[in-house]
């Protein structure tokens, strides 16, 4: 009788272990393979949101700056750093699906933001990001960033916010953030771009990330791109 048991456990054992397997799987994919759970917002939010980053490339004295921009007007008005674009003397934007457009700088706010508003004259309406309420971030959430780090164009990097720094005004980070995002978006969950990266602390003269990133909160950012959303 108790060996009879102890085999009916084991079976019993065995068959939760199997239906647990088959409720995790489930929580990931569905039959149709379509991704659920933390992959479903990383390839969703990404899907959505990237044809509307491009390429900063700009043409200085001592070489060239590159950076993340980001589209916020349909008809070519796009959001990235000051600091990517300053003194340039050419400034070139490519699109996520590699199409070439000459920009000029038509405001910036590099004194206090670091943000910069570049215009392109594209053939047919981009799309757009949407700019989120940064002051419902909360530390411990979320984030999503693209850019293009050392010309990896298009590049995902998930995180959270690992703090508010509320005297300079920034949002801190742990989502990679490499020289080539600056500009790019860091966004929430539901796509909403909650600040613009900015810069990365680290020993190394700030050659590359170890988890500490910076971004302009996107209320800071609203100031100088309302007058353009369309």
């Amino acid at each position: 009788m108790a060996k009879h048991l102890k085999f009916l456990s084991v079976i019993l054992v065995l068959f939760v272990s199997f239906i647990s397997g088959i409720m995790i799987n489930s929580s990931v994919y569905s039959k149709d393979g379509d991704y659920k759970g933390e992959e479903f917002i990383n390839v969703t939010v990404y899907e959505r949101i990237n044809p509307a980053i491009v390429l900063v490339e700009a043409q200085m004295i001592d070489g060239l700056s590159s950076g993340t921009g980001c589209i916020v007007n349909k008809n070519g008005i796009i959001l990235t750093s000051t600091h990517v674009v300053d003194k340039a003397s050419y400034i070139e934007v490519t699109t996520s699906k590699g199409e070439t457009y000459k920009a000029e700088v038509v405001q910036s706010d590099g004194k206090t933001g670091d943000l910069a508003l570049l215009k392109i004259k594209p053939n047919k309406p981009l799309p757009t990001i949407r700019l989120g309420d940064s002051s419902m971030v909360k530390v411990g959430q979320k984030v999503l960033a693209i850019g293009n780090p050392f010309g990896f164009n298009g590049t995902l990097t998930t995180g959270i916010v690992s703090r508010i720094d509320y005297e300079r005004n920034k949002i801190q980070t742990d989502a990679a953030i490499n020289p080539g995002s600056s500009g790019g978006p860091i966004l929430n969950a539901n796509g909403e771009v909650i600040g613009i990266s900015q810069s990365i602390f680290n020993p190394d003269n700030n050659k590359s990330n170890i988890g500490i990133g910076f971004a302009v909160p996107a209320n800071e950012v609203k100031k100088l791109v309302s007058a353009y959303i369309n």
